[in-house]
């Protein structure tokens, strides 16, 4: 808020602090050609492309919060932000405009006003995500879905995935040198589903852990190739992260839902 105050009083406008107030940004982008959500020097992200829209139309240099990092390569069919703009924002203009000035790989679907208590990040209480797998070969799918050639024992599969609910310490699935001051996270969904040619794996959590369903989804794919035991008590009891499976690539990775 007082970066929004402090830019809006540089642009002469002397309203003050008062007039500067939170929105709810919902949007949606394929991550193919981006280095993952978060800003980073000499690389393209979505959050950067955002926040360079937001300036090409506001003229103001603002930090667009997101609800969490995404990967390289990871798609959202649902993100949530925040952002703090003077009152006088139309929204729905707001909206045509950015669109307007966005790649057209990434969308955003709706503005509007919160309390300035919210927080994108902090606020959010489950997020779910999907993994696709394409069984055979789909060209259409090219970017958005990991081409599998192995025969899979899916009800093996299945049942490891359904195993995989509850509330514990996760760190056999999370990135070594994860910047998280817990491991500790509440899986409340964990299966798998056929869609035709297409194998999806969906989980829902309160919070992920760094690249921890690239890393669920590599274990039990290992389990489907029959390398590994559909029994996962070991792994989750305490397991280390080289004890789980190899991360898949993120281009199958979608952030599909998030709760407040």
């Amino acid at each position: 808020m007082e970066a929004v105050a402090a830019a809006v009083a540089a642009a002469g406008d002397k309203r003050g602090e008062e007039y500067a107030m939170r929105y709810r940004l919902d949007m949606s982008y394929v991550g193919t050609r981006y280095h993952g959500w978060q800003r980073q020097e000499n690389a393209v992200t979505v959050e950067g492309v955002v926040e360079e829209a937001f300036r090409r139309v506001t003229g103001f240099e603002l930090e667009v919060v997101g609800v969490g990092r995404t990967d390289s390569g990871v798609h959202a069919e649902q993100y949530v932000a925040h952002v703090d703009l003077p009152a006088t924002c139309d929204p729905m203009d707001l909206r045509y405009k950015l669109n307007a000035v966005l790649p057209r790989d990434v969308g955003v679907h709706a503005i509007r006003l919160v309390p300035d208590s919210f927080h994108a990040r902090y606020d959010a209480v489950r997020r779910t995500y999907e993994y696709r797998i394409m069984r055979e070969k789909m060209p259409f799918l090219e970017g958005r879905a990991f081409f599998c050639t192995w025969p899979l024992d899916v009800p093996a599969m299945q049942r490891a995935a359904l195993s995989i609910k509850g509330e514990r310490e996760y760190g056999c699935f999370c990135k070594a040198g994860g910047d998280t001051h817990s491991m500790r996270c509440r899986v409340d969904e964990s299966y798998w589903r056929e869609e035709g040619s297409l194998l999806i794996y969906r989980v829902s959590a309160d919070r992920f852990l760094r690249n921890m369903v690239r890393a669920i989804v590599g274990t039990l794919l290992e389990v489907g190739r029959g390398k590994r035991d559909e029994d996962m008590r070991a792994l989750l009891d305490g397991g280390s992260r080289s004890a789980a499976g190899e991360s898949v690539p993120g281009c199958g990775l979608f952030l599909v839902k998030v709760e407040y």
